[in-house]
């Protein structure tokens, strides 16, 4: 049971490191919106561009006296080369993806915490409710940021901050009462 308890432990602990994460990069957003969403495709970008070129370097640096029929290094490279250079041009699309993502993600957590305060009701652990309720209100806020094609950057930023604020409040009702789920 102690193992099982380290590792609870340490998962909350992790999510509360990504909670504070999110917390920056929301603050981020809300403080330089356009200059945060360019910097994020340029630097995507800058990545696929970076591994494209390693893959193509590869290919022709590769020994030729090793023949492989299905090498698909050259291509790969050129792909991502052009992914790269597609996503530093369409930076403004980068935002529509990224707050998609990111609400797929808060949506997931969300569900996460749902289960976790379904068994701790199960266990009759006193806090599922507040688990619950937590839980709904990341719902919203990762639904909001997924569905509203109207959602501007800072407001991202701001229901980031709110998820995050959430999801720490929620690892620390479940570190508590860890010993209750035993």
């Amino acid at each position: 049971m102690e193992y099982i308890e380290k590792i609870l432990k340490k998962t909350g602990i992790i999510s509360i490191i990504e909670s504070v994460i999110f917390i920056i990069l929301g603050s981020i957003l809300i403080w330089k919106a356009d200059l945060a969403i360019k910097v994020i495709s340029y630097i995507i970008g800058g990545i696929f561009i970076l591994i494209g070129a390693m893959k193509v370097v590869g290919y022709f640096s590769m020994n030729k006296s090793h023949y492989e029929l299905y090498n698909y290094e050259l291509i790969y490279g050129l792909m991502a080369v052009v992914i790269g250079i597609i996503t530093i041009y369409y930076s403004s699309t980068i935002e529509t993806i990224l707050r998609i993502i990111i609400g797929i993600w808060i949506i997931y957590s969300s569900f996460i915490k749902l289960t976790l305060s379904l068994k701790m009701r199960d266990l009759e652990v006193g806090a599922w409710v507040y688990s619950l309720i937590l839980a709904i209100i990341m719902f919203g806020c990762g639904l909001y940021i997924a569905l509203n094609s109207g959602t501007i950057i800072i407001t991202i930023g701001i229901v980031m901050i709110i998820y995050s604020i959430i999801d720490i409040i929620e690892d620390i009702i479940c570190m508590i009462n860890i010993k209750e789920l035993f």
